[in-house]
């Protein structure tokens, strides 16, 4: 979709300055905010994928305006809502609803510490060989798809190179709404800086995105 959230190329939000000696989280409600989403994403009722898609929701204002973990705290308490996790009344009161069914996470913090350190695998197999071989020229689709999709604005109607083939993974324009995971081939695909941004590119810059097999089209 076009959101916000997509904001590559786009002018007016200042530069990005990196913090030095940065650390992993700034205060002690952001780790809790990361463990939540680990722990209640164990119950199954979203993917990754609807995950990240209910950032892209946010509204504009609340989007710019969050930092990075208020984010991901606003998008669990709406998944929670939209799964019937959590009530409206249950979100204005801080309390569960009188007569609700007490439910425990699947995942508890040593869990939760295992699944970081093994991770899932992320791969699948399908029937279809690739489409496309390292080294050929494609051109990325128009489309504007009014829901999730890892083909960022800026990218589209564009030529690149295929540089790497990650092999079949789960769909993200499916997944996200639940249609099923609808695996294709995944595509690490370069554009040169300046295919993107034009005569200001740097001619030895480029950059290189992983892109699914419905993105993309051999160039005629």
């Amino acid at each position: 979709m076009n959101g916000i959230h997509d904001m590559g190329g786009m002018h007016g939000f200042g530069r990005v300055d990196a913090e030095r000696d940065e650390p992993v989280f700034h205060e002690e409600w952001e780790a809790k905010c990361f463990a939540l989403n680990f722990a209640m994403g164990g119950w199954r009722k979203w993917s990754i994928d609807a995950s990240r898609h209910a950032i892209e929701r946010l509204d504009p204002a609340t989007y710019v305006g969050s930092s990075y973990y208020k984010r991901w705290l606003e998008k669990l308490v709406n998944l929670s809502l939209e799964n019937g996790l959590i009530t409206e009344q249950e979100l204005r009161s801080g309390k569960p609803d009188a007569g609700s069914k007490k439910e425990v996470p699947p995942f508890d913090a040593a869990a939760i510490r295992s699944l970081l350190k093994k991770g899932r695998p992320s791969d699948r197999e399908v029937n279809q060989p690739p489409r496309f071989r390292i080294g050929d020229t494609v051109r990325t689709v128009t489309d504007s798809p009014v829901g999730h999709t890892r083909l960022p604005r800026y990218a589209r109607g564009l030529e690149g190179k295929i540089v790497l083939h990650h092999g079949a993974h789960a769909f993200p324009d499916s997944n996200a709404h639940g249609h099923g995971e609808a695996p294709q081939h995944l595509y690490g695909v370069r554009f040169s800086a300046r295919t993107l941004w034009g005569k200001q590119g740097n001619l030895k810059d480029g950059v290189t995105l992983d892109l699914w097999e419905s993105y993309l089209e051999p160039r005629e």
